[in-house]
Formats: C-alpha cells, structure tokens, sequence
C-alpha cells in the first residue's frame, strides 16, 4: 500500500529518499540510442545513432533544430522530445520578437532545467523522459549542453547519452582535450568514433543509421549584417553526405572500457549505469 504511494507519485520520497518517478525518467534515457556531443574552439557537433521501430519503418528523427544558432539531440521518448523542443523554440522566438536578437544558449538552458524541475515536485505530473544534449552558439562562442529529466543542466567539453553511452564517455575522456584545437572535419570523426564505440563489438556504422548536426561561428549573426553571410547556422546532415567522413574512419581495435563524461571547468562527473543489450 505504501510502496504504490510513492512509487506512482512523484511528491512523495521513498523511505530510501528517493523519488522512483524521476529515476523511472533517467532509465527511459539510458535506453535510447545513444547521443554524442562535442565542442571545439569554433564548432560544437553532435553524432547520434537512429533507431527504426521495425523492418517496414523508416528512422526515427534524432536532431531537432531550435533556432539558427541553436539544436538538439536527444535520447528517451520522442513525445516528450517534441514538447519540449517547441517550448524551447517558443522561447527563442520570443526574445527576436521583443529584443530583436538571439537567445543566448545559457538563458534557454535555464528556462528548460526550471520547467523539467517543476514536473518532479508537482503532484498530477511526471518527470520528462528525455535527455537532451544541446549546442549553440552566441557571443562566448560555441556551447554543449546536457539536459537531463531531473531539471540538471551541466555545459560539457564533450558529452554521450544513451544506451551503452559509457564506451564513448572513456573514449571522450581520453582524447577531449585536442578537441579545442580542432577543425570541423577532424572534429567530425573524432566524434563518429565515439559514437562507434557505443555499437556492439564487431559492428560499423551505417550512413543511413547516423544523424550528424553541426553549428559553427556567427550562426547568431542578424541576418541583415555581413557575418551573416558567411555565417555556419545550425543543420543536419544525413545519409550519402556522411560517407565521407565514415571512409575516414580507423577499424575498429579491443573492447573499450567503462568510463564517465568531461564536464566543462571541472574533473571527470559518474556516468550512468550500462543498459542491456539491444
């Protein structure tokens, strides 16, 4: 009796001080196809994996562009995704309508994280199930993001979500530091590497599996002022087009280990729990 009261209910604490809502939230995000991001001094990139529901279905979408300087990818449930992302979407609106200029990655971020909290304290709501990773561009230069279903927003060097996301979370650790220094191209596989490294051992990627989204320097320019013609805006790359990058790629060495995610201006942060196998 007691158990189904706080293991339904999101406002109440289990004797353990937990709240299974949100933690039922964090799972749905482990298991879906995994996300990578990545920043460079210029650029922030992200590499995801798409997942078909079944052999008569086509992709389901895995990047979400928000606004010219700002998109997303994601991993959990896409319903929530699409809510999500039109409020965010809203939100940028807005401040071109009122302030005639874009909103700042941090500031959106914010509003995000205070919505997703106020769904884990409130009683008739849940938690979203759905984990963002989130790159923009503004004035302090190129950002990533992550978003997590309990209302946390950390700014990463590079980040993973998602299923068996710990393998590319080591080979981030090991290898973010060059990424500053990095050309787009470079940065590309480096990220198709750690997306790699999320398959099961022995499997390549597939062009036609693989979303690629890239923003780059004066994506928030006005567009009546000259950076914006040169100006590298968000946008999604798919199929033939990524062929080029994966012929780049290295085969695949041993079995990469356990790991955790580089948060920006701090150590190493404890990765999520490994899901089962696909």
């Amino acid at each position: 009796m007691f158990r189904n009261t706080y293991d339904s209910d999101n406002t109440v604490f289990s004797p353990q001080g937990r709240l299974h809502q949100v933690e039922y939230a964090l799972e749905a995000v482990k298991q879906g196809s995994a996300v990578v991001g990545l920043r460079s001094d210029t650029h922030a990139i992200l590499v995801a994996l798409k997942r078909a529901p079944s052999e008569l279905a086509s992709f389901q979408k895995k990047m979400l562009r928000i606004d010219n300087h700002i998109g997303m990818g994601f991993a959990g449930l896409t319903s929530d995704a699409r809510v999500l992302s039109n409020y965010m979407r809203q939100l940028c609106l807005s401040s071109r309508l009122l302030y005639s200029r874009p909103l700042p990655v941090s500031r959106l971020i914010s509003s995000l994280s205070d919505r997703a909290q106020l769904n884990t304290m409130q009683y008739g709501k849940r938690p979203y199930g759905v984990g963002f990773l989130v790159i923009g561009v503004d004035s302090q230069g190129p950002h990533l993001y992550e978003f997590s279903p309990t209302g946390n927003c950390f700014e990463y060097f590079a980040m993973a979500l998602g299923a068996r996301s710990q393998s590319a979370k080591t080979f981030l650790e090991h290898n973010f530091e060059s990424f500053k220094d990095m050309d787009l191209d470079q940065l590309i596989i480096q990220g198709l590497n750690a997306l790699r490294d999320t398959l099961q051992q022995g499997k390549e990627l597939d062009a036609d599996a693989v979303s690629l989204s890239i923003v780059g320097p004066n994506a928030d320019a006005d567009a009546s002022s000259p950076e914006s013609k040169g100006a590298e805006k968000f946008r999604i790359v798919e199929g033939d087009a990524l062929k080029k990058w994966l012929d780049q790629l290295e085969k695949r060495k041993g079995p990469s280990t356990t790991g955790t995610g580089t948060q920006a201006g701090g150590n190493a942060t404890v990765g999520d729990v490994e899901p089962m196998e696909e």
